[in-house]
């Protein structure tokens, strides 16, 4: 049950964070968000504030910002249509009612002839007055409301719809949905900098364990090691190297303390692992909160696991990776499973891994993925103008297909991997 819960917050982060970065660009440079949801299929959560519809749904294999303009209008109005309206104190339509009109109070009845709402925004046609049908037009507010079978749907004027924006305004919509993938990897460091400290690479020692080798022999923490056995020590990995090669045999330690240099002779246990022997002495590497060093390790720690996770899929592109070895839904719940036995730092490493690792994926030139609408956007900006909306939707479309493919294969060889 831990290991569920982990994996719905880990995974329900990972893809709130992404969408919260298109959602807020959008919002932004004024596009009408028609609903930001996490996951696919049947709505199992929702609620409506302002604008916006906010869902949680079914499949967790995602989520989405619906944005005007970047599918067809769900609710049409044609020539010869009755319809309900609800007027402000302007004479200016606010509400539109093209069926169970009955229920609606202070409402003119018309039959529309022409009706225009994503530039000049009006409805003209024909309204009951006096026993005689008069032609009147009403302009329409902008944040006017069409009421289908009780749904309410706010209209989308061009200036409101996404294709409307400028290139760059379009672009880091899109964009911002990876950005805060790495923008949450980096926040997920820096607490756990704040939390747990940043190792520090000189060699100092740390805590000193009460049954090591380091207190038989009079080391304390601050110690600062200069040399081992003559060898020059000038970070803490020089410390772990010679003393895992030298398990069982008296090395000797050259120190600084409180200026003075001494000089002890350590003794390192020895331990076993995979029927090999090596020296432990019973120091913790030192750690350091100071929010200089944690925000450079946020920095580094990020570069570092997005070079990563670069250099392996340019192993698969070379074909040096193998199809089975990615993981799909079923796979990373039985990696967090393992991490989180592992203890909470290094499930919120984890944590970061992944949300670095969607980010990278959602960059690439991908059709369907955000890459792949970056790239078009790319394309509009040498052609100066955009590619057709129906043949780019077509591409999307045929993307969308090969990933689904492509996480049913991975799917499967993870349930091979870990069921079968």
């Amino acid at each position: 049950m831990d290991t569920v819960i982990a994996f719905i917050l880990i995974f329900g982060s990972l893809v709130f964070f992404h969408e919260l970065g298109h959602f807020v660009f959008a919002k932004r440079a004024g596009i009408l968000c028609r609903e930001f949801a996490i996951g696919f299929g049947p709505k199992i959560l929702s609620f409506k504030k302002g604008e916006t519809l906010y869902t949680i749904r079914l499949l967790p294999i995602g989520g989405y910002v619906r944005m005007a303009g970047e599918d067809p209008e769900v609710v049409e109005i044609k020539a010869g249509y009755r319809v309900g309206l609800q007027l402000n104190e302007k004479e200016e339509v606010i509400k539109i009612i093209l069926n169970k009109k009955d229920q609606y109070e202070n409402i003119r009845l018309m039959e529309v002839e022409q009706v225009e709402l994503e530039h000049d925004l009006f409805i003209e046609g024909y309204v009951e007055d006096e026993d005689e049908d008069v032609r009147v037009r009403y302009p329409i507010h902008p944040s006017a409301i069409m009421v289908e079978d009780d749904q309410e749907t706010m209209i989308a004027p061009y200036n409101r719809q996404f294709a409307s924006k400028t290139l760059g305004q379009r672009a880091m919509t899109i964009f911002a949905g990876p950005m805060m993938n790495f923008i949450l990897a980096f926040v997920i460091f820096i607490i756990i900098g704040f939390l747990q400290g940043v190792p520090i690479e000189d060699p100092v020692l740390g805590e000193i364990t009460e049954d090591g080798a380091a207190k038989e022999a009079g080391l304390r923490e601050g110690d600062v090691v200069q040399s081992i056995d003559g060898a020059e020590v000038t970070n803490w990995t020089d410390i772990i190297e010679i003393v895992r090669d030298h398990p069982g045999e008296e090395v000797t330690f050259s120190i600084v303390r409180d200026g003075e240099i001494i000089e002890l002779t350590v003794v390192p246990h020895v331990l076993e692992e995979n029927d090999q022997e090596y020296g432990q002495i019973g120091v913790y590497r030192p750690f350091e909160k100071n929010p200089l060093s944690v925000a450079e390790y946020g920095v580094t720690e990020t570069y570092f696991w997005t070079k990563q996770i670069i250099y392996i899929l340019g192993k698969m592109v070379t074909g040096n990776f193998s199809i089975e070895m990615l993981s799909g839904p079923v796979g990373i719940y039985k990696s967090t499973e393992e991490v989180a036995n592992a203890g909470i730092y290094n499930l919120m490493k984890w944590t970061a891994l992944l949300s670095i690792n969607l980010g990278i994926m959602n960059l690439l030139p991908i059709p369907a993925l955000d890459g792949g609408r970056l790239l078009f956007f790319a394309v509009e900006l040498v052609r100066g103008k955009p590619i057709d909306r129906q043949k780019e939707g077509i591409v999307h479309f045929i993307g969308f297909a090969l990933l689904m493919l492509l996480m049913l294969v991975v799917t499967w060889n993870d349930i091979q991997r870990f069921f079968l």
